[in-house]
């Protein structure tokens, strides 16, 4: 798929690497991108500097009620990237309720789920188009100080392969981006080497122009896959060991 004169929609765009994509698409020709936010005016400055190409749109992606407005109001979409997350930081048994896990697993997998379901419609009025969910390589392998971050992102993996399939048939395209490291607010308390997010956005736009399944966007996703595929559990009991450090590294 070709990105110049598409339009495209990124969930999550007024700052990390939603905000990398939204420059990343316009650099490339896109027509239009519309930049979801919980706080439309958190993406006044993408709007100020491409006016008339990024247009902030005001979406929770954990409510129906503004995924079908967004629908309505976005019917010439023929991009969307399932950016937004949430991490609390929180264990799955030490937190003191569900409503952490709760709310990650709303966010990163029935956000991107109600979001494709509510698109496709729109994807296959205008020739298919693409759909690209942000992961993390906490999909790939369980990381118990990640709470339900990690089980979250493990479903969103499930799911992008199940709608791939379903949406097949209409000519949309589904990418999955493994996320390592990288530099926005959700990674602060992360030391070490963190990836700039506009790389990340970079490797997204190769998935599309590239009909790519899905993709490690950095180093530390490429590791941790490589890792997983030597020694498996190895790599579970590293991950364990997090629980009890005082510093998550990224070792580099």
């Amino acid at each position: 798929m070709q990105i110049e004169n598409s339009t495209a929609l990124v969930t999550g765009g007024n700052r990390g690497i939603g905000e990398a994509f939204v420059r990343a698409l316009l650099a490339a020709g896109a027509t239009k991108v519309y930049v979801g936010a919980r706080n439309s005016n958190d993406a006044a400055h993408l709007a100020a500097e491409a006016p008339g190409r990024a247009v902030p749109l005001t979406l929770d992606v954990t409510k129906p009620d503004q995924i079908a407005a967004a629908a309505a109001a976005c019917g010439d979409v023929s991009i969307l990237i399932n950016n937004a997350g949430a991490f609390h930081n929180q264990t799955l048994i030490g937190a003191a309720d569900l409503t952490a896990a709760r709310d990650e697993m709303e966010v990163n997998y029935f956000g991107p789920l109600t979001m494709a379901r509510a698109f496709a419609p729109i994807l296959a009025r205008n020739g298919g188009g693409a759909i690209v969910n942000v992961l993390s390589s906490g999909g790939l392998v369980a990381v118990p100080a990640m709470g339900g971050y990690s089980p979250s992102k493990f479903a969103g993996r499930a799911a992008t392969t199940c709608i791939r399939a379903e949406l097949a048939g209409q000519g949309t395209q589904v990418s999955a981006l493994i996320v390592g490291s990288v530099d926005t607010r959700m990674a602060a308390h992360v030391a070490g080497q963190k990836e700039p997010p506009s790389d990340i956005a970079k490797a997204g736009l190769n998935a599309i122009k590239r009909n790519i399944d899905e993709l490690d966007t950095d180093r530390m996703a490429i590791e941790v896959r490589a890792s997983q595929a030597r020694d498996p559990k190895a790599l579970e009991r590293s991950m364990a060991k997090m629980l009890t450090a005082t510093q998550i590294t990224t070792g580099r």
